[in-house]
């Protein structure tokens, strides 16, 4: 077996390998005058099950593009180099939001993306908590791994909520099924009950809209989970909503921690008591430091992935890893 971390997701891929008790293996990246790339490993990878871990999530050093061609590059490097089998370990996949047309002649970014892993000769894509899991199936032919992050979450929200009644809850429609798979695998962790609520969001030209709110989430602790925070108005949105229905704390909960521009205003708003993300994006990590303590968490996401690693290499089951369908 072979691990590779590529520029900007070395401190995830050195978590993946320590857990696998091994190291990431030493490769070559060179950015050009001209803006071209090049990506190769520098140890041989004949005959070996290669892991490459990379999220493509833009960020100050490089753009999701970059990221996304040098992860390709480096990949056909493998498989030309003679690599038995190559798994693209994608923490955050780029580009998974638009799994579909929303306007005459839209793009379908999601499948556009699936060929160009297909075309460089990738065997596997393994992700984390991708945006629309039924799309992102779909979308590939080459086999792919989904990793859900539900029960890294259950201690945490044990912890906050305390005494309190608990409430899982969807910021959109879309999250729906999210929100109700964090509450089963709470109850079923725990053996506590957890109450259920969601809001409608509808979007039209950038604006937000939307006033349905089900659920009762009145003097509860409530979860509030979406697959990622990106600028936070989701979550802000839907974090201010339960405050006026009776909420007596509030919690943002996702996979991803995005943390782009305008997230400011949803970390410092008073209706948000904490928020609570993986480490699937070194901008967590980053975002948390410039925090007071306990108002960003970050779980590690490292060891789920590796042993998810460890089962593929060893054809386990990824489904009684994951207590479910995966």
């Amino acid at each position: 077996m072979r691990i590779f971390a590529l520029k900007g997701s070395e401190q995830l891929g050195d978590a993946v390998a320590r857990s696998l008790w091994t190291e990431v293996e030493l490769h070559e990246e060179r950015d050009f005058e001209d803006g071209e790339h090049k990506a190769r490993p520098l140890v041989g990878v004949r005959g070996e099950d290669v892991y490459i871990v990379h999220s493509l999530a833009g960020d100050g050093s490089a753009s999701a593009n970059d990221k996304l061609v040098k992860l390709l590059f480096f990949i056909a490097a493998c498989k030309e180099s003679g690599a038995a089998r190559v798994t693209a370990v994608v923490p955050y996949l780029a580009y998974a939001r638009k799994d579909r047309q929303t306007k005459s002649r839209d793009p379908v970014t999601t499948r556009y993306v699936a060929q160009l892993f297909e075309a460089v000769g990738t065997d596997c894509v393994m992700v984390v908590d991708v945006h629309n899991i039924v799309a992102f199936q779909n979308a590939f032919r080459c086999r792919t791994v989904h990793l859900d992050t539900r029960r890294l979450f259950v201690p945490s929200i044990r912890t906050l909520a305390g005494d309190l009644p608990l409430t899982v809850f969807s910021p959109d429609g879309g999250g729906v099924k999210r929100a109700q798979l964090l509450k089963e695998a709470y109850e079923a962790e725990t053996g506590e009950e957890a109450g259920f609520g969601f809001m409608e969001k509808r979007r039209s030209g950038g604006v937000v809209s939307g006033d349905l709110f089900a659920g009762d989430v009145t003097n509860a602790a409530v979860f509030i989970v979406d697959d990622m925070i990106s600028t936070g108005g989701t979550m802000l949105r839907a974090a201010k909503a339960c405050r006026e229905h009776g909420a007596r704390r509030v919690y943002a909960l996702a996979a991803h921690g995005l943390f782009g521009e305008g997230s400011q205003a949803m970390l410092d708003d008073p209706a948000v008591d904490a928020v609570i993300v993986t480490d699937t994006l070194s901008a967590a990590a980053h975002t948390a430091s410039g925090r007071p303590a306990g108002r960003i968490e970050v779980l590690a996401v490292g060891p789920l992935i590796a042993e998810a690693i460890r089962r593929l290499s060893t054809n386990g089951s990824i489904t009684e890893l994951l207590g479910s369908p995966g």
